[in-house]
């Protein structure tokens, strides 16, 4: 069958809600630089592979590949393609609004929402992901076999691609949208809103 592409899928986004770069304020993160080596005739040739993330803290996030001869090129490359893959992902209080399980090959990513004071848990190159997209309060594991960086952020988008506003939901479900807020609230571990 095949592995999803996220790179498509948020191209496809894209179409539909267009996000420009220029008007928000990105942040940038390099999560990975690899280096690897050629063996021609006349020797080795070493290139380099950078994944980068840009967000602007505010429900904005974004992923990127570059690779080039030397690291900042790579880097540069990298950050410019993130700005192409933008998403805009909802958020409630500074989490996020239902747990969502992101799957990307052998790499599984769970996330939960989390109560005010909690903050970030979540390691390797999940955090930097969270931490640009703006949630302060996040519960997160890591579950799959692997923990690739490449595949791990790609995990994490296809989880933070399946989030849900309780807009969405109301409409969806036929439910009214302050009783889909209270819910999510409550299941956040905050306060119902009386």
């Amino acid at each position: 069958m095949g592995y999803k592409k996220i790179e498509r899928i948020i191209e496809e986004r894209i179409k539909k809600n267009p996000i420009d770069p220029n008007s928000l304020e990105l942040q940038e993160k390099v999560i990975e630089i690899r280096r690897t080596t050629r063996v021609m005739e006349g020797g080795r040739r070493f290139s380099f592979s950078t994944l980068a993330v840009v967000g602007d803290k505010n429900g904005h996030i974004g992923f990127g590949h570059g690779k080039a001869r030397e690291v900042p090129p790579s880097i540069a490359k990298a950050i410019a393609d993130a700005k192409k893959h933008l998403i805009k992902v909802p958020l409630m209080d500074g989490t996020i609004p239902h747990d969502v399980i992101g799957e990307y090959e052998s790499a599984v990513v769970l996330l939960k929402p989390a109560r005010k004071g909690t903050g970030v848990v979540a390691g390797g190159p999940l955090r930097p992901v969270l931490e640009l997209l703006g949630v302060t309060d996040i519960l997160s594991k890591i579950l799959g076999r692997t923990t690739n960086p490449n595949n791990v952020v790609r995990a994490a988008f296809d989880a933070l691609l399946k989030i849900k506003s309780p807009e969405e939901v109301a409409k969806e479900r036929g439910i009214d949208e302050a009783k889909i807020r209270e819910n999510y609230r409550i299941f956040a571990g905050g306060v119902p809103i009386r």
